[in-house]
Formats: structure tokens, sequence, C-alpha cells
């Protein structure tokens, strides 16, 4: 199903926050970093302006979102994108990090990727 998207990933349904985990982060996590990223749908807008809610010291982020604003205004796709930019602008690929974690009151990776992906769920742009 919906695993990684350019900025976020899809919801758990009947998976968990440690098999998401498990795929993003030790799977999808350990391949090249200039391997590219097709996701089927296009979230591209609203999972950086998440991530940015997440993380608003990001400059990655921000720079990500000012030139994906660009080409959706020039009615171009958003994908692909790298692993490499997932790791610095996905916060499902960034749960282990200091700032993510402090967003969500966690200490541990799995327990900060359930808290992120229910705010997500709920997050009005």
């Amino acid at each position: 199903g919906d695993t990684l998207f350019t900025g976020g990933c899809g919801k758990f349904f009947e998976g968990t926050a440690d098999q998401m985990y498990k795929a993003l982060i030790e799977i999808l996590g350990s391949l090249p970093e200039e391997t590219k990223v097709y996701c089927g749908h296009e979230y591209t807008v609203n999972n950086l302006k998440f991530g940015l809610h997440v993380e608003p010291e990001n400059v990655a982020i921000q720079q990500k979102l000012d030139q994906v604003h660009i080409q959706r205004a020039n009615n171009l796709p958003t994908v692909p994108s790298t692993i490499k930019d997932e790791k610095l602008t996905n916060p499902f690929m960034r749960v282990h990090e200091p700032s993510v974690m402090k967003h969500v009151q966690q200490n541990d990776p799995i327990q900060t990727m359930s808290h992120l992906r229910r705010e997500k769920d709920n997050f009005k742009v």
C-alpha cells in the first residue's frame, strides 16, 4: 500500500507505527541516497506544510516547499524526490531527530512515528 510520499507517509490503517518505522527507516532509508522516489499521490504541498509545522527551523523543508509551490503553479508534478531529500525534509523519516521527538514530546522513534501520524491525520493547512 501507500508507504512513502514526498514529505510524508501513508496512513497506518491495519498497520502499526513499528511496521511503518521498519519500512521507512530500516528498508527505504537504507537505499542509496540518490534513489528516486516516485509516489502515486500529489500530497507534497500539504505534507511539507505539516513538516514545517513539526520543524519550523528546518531550512531544507522551507526550501523544498518554495520549490514545490513554483512547480505546482506551473502545473508540474512534484515527483520524483530522492531518499536524500526525504531524509532531510520528511518528518516520518526524521523520527530519530531530537527536533521531531521534541515536537511530539517523545523520546522513542517508534512512539514519535505513532504520535506524528496521529497529528498528521488531524492536521489542517
